[in-house]
């Protein structure tokens, strides 16, 4: 199963959600029946000036869900907007702020 959230989502968790600070990216999380534990990754270019390390930062982002989800609650989907101190992070470091900004928002 994919944990990748559908374009067409994006403007719902930004419309209706809340957004929760972290030191390595902003997260924003909308709970609702229809929604299934699913991320979607945002990196600009203002922060990550060079494609490569915008991919890298959106991969590290993505995995570090993936790994965190089956800790997270069922109905939320999450849109994660990497910032510039991602840069040169592992994905053990993503874990470990999803982890806190989950507890943060009361979803873990």
């Amino acid at each position: 199963m994919s944990t990748r959230l559908p374009g067409t989502k994006y403007k719902d968790v930004f419309d209706r959600g809340r957004s929760f600070r972290g030191r390595l990216f902003v997260a924003w999380m909308l709970r609702s029946p229809d929604a299934g534990r699913k991320a979607g990754v945002v990196v600009s270019k203002k922060s990550f000036h060079d494609a490569v390390d915008r991919n890298r930062a959106k991969r590290i982002l993505r995995e570090g869900f993936r790994l965190v989800a089956p800790e997270l609650a069922a109905d939320a989907d999450w849109v994660l907007v990497g910032k510039s101190a991602l840069k040169d992070r592992q994905t053990a470091d993503v874990m470990d702020e999803l982890r806190y900004v989950a507890r943060k928002c009361g979803l873990c």
